[in-house]
């Protein structure tokens, strides 16, 4: 017990009896077993020190553990499942800011998990199924199903929530044959748009292959701890323009982007924006400045040459003349194209294909400039989570907040209010986007229509599949 909740950390939900491969059954075990730790994290990169918490522990195949916070283990409650986020490269469920106890104080149970990620969870190796962290998702779901009942929660009320690469897992989720049912309801915050093709996936993986000096092939055998390792050389190998990277990845290479889910036509048959049925409600939405702390993370703040913004719009824009003509400043064109590209444009058009699908979507957009860092980072990237959770001097991404203001607090209540009310009554609360209506949160919140509408003008198509370039 935890000041009123009953908290379970580290509850295997799956095993790896075969690494590479899908995840299995867990091992029974008997007697009474401790569930007061989180589990090890997966093996990732070395983004954000993620790789110092995943390298403490080595066990194989030990990371597919699941955490719960419930109000009342009697009760039925509704449940909120939690994906993280991480560039599909790093995350893990026992991070600080993703603690699920403001939230389970609303009336609703909250579970977290950790899934396979970089090379472990997403790359492609012949003979092995694509898409192994969503796969690890699906199966996080069906424990969900299957045992949430004795935690306090109810299964026929289940929502997916998730920001950045875990928003992008709820979207792949709602486009899953294995996922359909699993879930009733879903949030999606700062959807990417980054989904590759077989082909893409399978050359990043024979690059990462080559940095560790075997082929794929022997990659099942490799101590999983040395793949971040490799991928992350990939990384920084592509930020230098090395060896063509930039000519055979094309988008992916210019945004840094080694690891996506795959559209292999069986585990996902399609991406999002082709395939939803439009039976579960969704909310999606995304911040203002996206790419203002990825941009601050890399080292480009304040470094953008004009030439450098053109050669960004070129790439990554499908019409790369709209936005000169309207961003003359070549800091604000690259970083508005790249938060189009990679979150803004792939959020709204998810909701307007829940519409295309026949679904009801709720459409917001996070403009609140947050105090922390000076102040410089806007509505940037990751700011919606400490939000969202309520916990705002908890973790990284508490820095963003800096000093805890009443409007802080404020703004929290409001996001987390939102959230929990759609878990219970599948209402966040704003007007549904069929009506044309964005729901604005910030310190006084607004029902209005799109405000992004350049970029909404510009980007008329659906994000497509990255692959291979010619």
């Amino acid at each position: 017990m935890e000041d009123g909740l009953t908290v379970f950390r580290g509850i295997a939900y799956a095993s790896l009896p075969v690494r590479l491969d899908e995840p299995g059954p867990v091992e029974p075990w008997h007697g009474v077993r401790e569930c007061l730790s989180f589990g090890p994290p997966p093996p990732q990169s070395a983004a954000f020190g993620m790789d110092a918490a995943a390298g403490a522990h080595r066990g194989v195949g030990e990371w597919l553990t699941v955490n719960v916070w419930s109000g009342d283990i009697r009760g039925r409650a509704p449940v909120m499942v939690w994906v993280q986020g991480g560039a599909y490269a790093f995350g893990t469920s026992g991070l600080p800011e993703y603690d699920g106890s403001t939230l389970a104080r609303a009336g609703v149970v909250v579970v977290t998990f950790n899934y396979r990620v970089g090379l472990e969870g997403f790359g492609h190796v012949d003979g092995r199924p694509d898409n192994r962290g969503l796969l690890d998702q699906v199966a996080a779901l069906r424990w969900v199903q299957d045992d949430i009942e004795q935690f306090g929660g109810d299964p026929t009320r289940v929502t997916v929530f998730g920001q950045s690469a875990g928003a992008g897992s709820v979207a792949a989720l709602l486009a899953m044959p294995r996922a359909k049912g699993l879930f009733h309801r879903a949030i999606a915050q700062s959807v990417p748009g980054t989904f590759f093709t077989p082909a893409l996936a399978a050359d990043v993986t024979r690059a990462c292959a080559a940095e560790l000096g075997v082929d794929v092939a022997e990659l099942p055998d490799i101590d999983p701890h040395l793949l971040p390792l490799a991928a992350d050389a990939v990384a920084d190998a592509v930020s230098a323009d090395e060896v063509g990277y930039a000519q055979r990845w094309g988008p992916a290479a210019h945004a840094r982007v080694l690891f996506a889910p795959v559209v292999d036509g069986d585990v996902l048959p399609t991406t999002p924006w082709e395939g939803l049925s439009g039976d579960v409600p969704l909310v999606v939405g995304h911040t203002r400045d996206e790419q203002r702390l990825l941009s601050l993370v890399t080292g480009r703040t304040g470094t953008i040459t004009p030439r450098e913004a053109d050669r960004t719009a070129e790439v990554l824009a499908p019409d790369a003349g709209r936005y000169r003509a309207s961003l003359t400043d070549p800091e604000q064109l690259d970083e508005v194209v790249r938060s189009d590209w990679l979150f803004r444009m792939p959020s709204l058009h998810l909701a307007e294909a829940q519409l295309r699908a026949g679904g009801t979507a709720w459409l917001y957009e996070l403009t609140w400039p947050a105090p922390g860092m000076g102040g410089s980072l806007g509505a940037c990237h990751g700011l919606d989570v400490p939000l969202v959770f309520g916990n705002l001097t908890a973790g990284q991404p508490a820095m963003l907040i800096g000093t805890v203001t009443a409007e802080a607090v404020d703004l929290s209540a409001q996001m987390r209010g939102a959230w929990t009310r759609f878990a219970l009554h599948g209402d966040p609360g704003w007007p549904a986007y069929a009506s044309g209506t964005t729901h604005v949160f910030d310190v006084v919140p607004a029902d209005v229509p799109y405000p992004e509408q350049l970029s909404r003008d510009v980007w008329r198509q659906h994000p497509g599949v990255l692959d291979l370039t010619p």
